[in-house]
C-alpha cells in the first residue's frame, strides 16, 4: 500500500510516518510533502499513491486547493486540528478524517474503513471546503454621531456593554456610542480571539485588559481601559477561559 503524506509539521509527519509503518507491513510511506505547491507538483509527475493522508492547514494555504490544480484518484484521510464542530462537515460527506495528534487505535480504524471501501469513496471537497474558509468577522460599527452617521473601528474598541435592552461601544479615545447588536449578536460577529464576554453584560477587547487580581471565591478582577469606576468581575466558571483566552 503507497501512501503520500501531506503536512507541513515535520514533528507530526514523522510520528504519523512511523505509526503507519507499524501499523500494517505492506504500507510503504513514498512522499511527505509540505506544501499546496509541492504536492500539485508532485501529483502532476508521479503515479497516483493508493492513500494520501492529508493535513487541512499547510504551509501554503488550505490542502483543498491541491483538489482544484490536479485529479487525484486516491482515497484521502484528512488529519486536522480543526475543533469538533468543523469535523462534522466530515461525517455529512462520509470523508474519513483523524484529529491530530493522531490515536494510533483510530489510525488502525480508518486504514480499516479504507480497505473496505477501496474504490468507492467519492469526495465532494467544494461542498466541505466551505467549513474551513477563514472567518470574516466585523471589522467597523456605523453608529450615529450628534446628527449623523460615523464609522468606528473594532480596534479602537476597548469593551461593549450592555444595560435595559441597549448596548454601548466604549472606545479607547474615551467616547461611547449606542451600536445596533445585542452582546449576543457580538459573539457570533466578532473575531473571538480578541473579545471575550467576562459576564452578561460586557465584553471586552483583549487589548483594554490592563491589569488583573484575584478576587472572592475563584473569580478575577480587572482594571481596563478606558477605566470604569466599578469592579468589571470574571466568574469562578470563566476564569479558567479567560486566563486562557487572555495568553493567546
Amino acid at each position: 500500500m503507497k501512501i503520500l503524506i501531506i503536512e507541513d509539521e515535520l514533528p507530526a509527519a514523522r510520528q504519523l510516518t512511523k505509526l503507519l509503518t507499524g501499523a500494517r507491513s505492506n504500507i510503504q510511506v513514498i512522499e511527505t510533502l509540505d506544501s499546496v505547491n509541492g504536492a500539485v507538483n508532485w501529483l502532476r509527475t508521479f503515479p497516483s499513491p493508493d492513500l494520501i493522508f492529508m493535513d487541512i492547514q499547510i504551509a501554503d494555504g488550505l490542502s483543498f486547493e491541491i483538489f482544484k490544480q490536479v485529479s487525484i484518484d486516491s482515497a484521502v484521510i484528512f488529519t486536522t486540528a480543526f475543533d469538533q464542530y468543523a469535523v462534522q462537515a466530515f461525517k455529512v460527506n462520509a470523508i474519513d478524517y483523524l484529529l491530530k495528534p493522531v490515536d494510533p487505535e483510530e489510525l488502525h480504524k480508518s486504514l480499516e474503513k479504507f480497505e473496505q471501501q477501496r474504490g468507492s469513496q467519492v469526495i465532494d471537497f467544494t461542498s466541505i471546503s466551505r467549513y474551513f474558509q477563514p472567518e470574516q468577522h466585523k471589522d467597523r460599527f456605523l453608529v450615529k454621531n450628534g446628527q449623523h452617521f460615523t464609522f468606528i473601528q473594532v480596534e479602537d474598541i476597548g469593551y461593549f456593554r450592555s444595560s435595559e435592552g441597549l448596548t454601548q461601544a466604549f472606545c479607547n479615545n474615551g467616547k461611547k456610542y449606542f451600536v445596533d447588536n445585542s452582546l449576543d449578536d457580538l459573539e457570533r460577529l466578532l473575531d473571538p480571539r480578541l473579545f471575550f464576554r467576562v459576564s452578561r453584560s460586557m465584553m471586552i477587547h483583549v487589548r483594554s485588559v490592563v491589569k488583573i487580581f484575584p478576587h472572592l471565591n475563584g473569580r478575577l478582577k480587572l482594571e481596563v481601559s478606558p477605566k470604569l469606576p466599578e469592579d468589571v468581575l470574571v466568574s469562578r466558571d470563566r476564569a479558567g477561559e479567560f486566563k486562557v483566552w487572555l495568553g493567546g
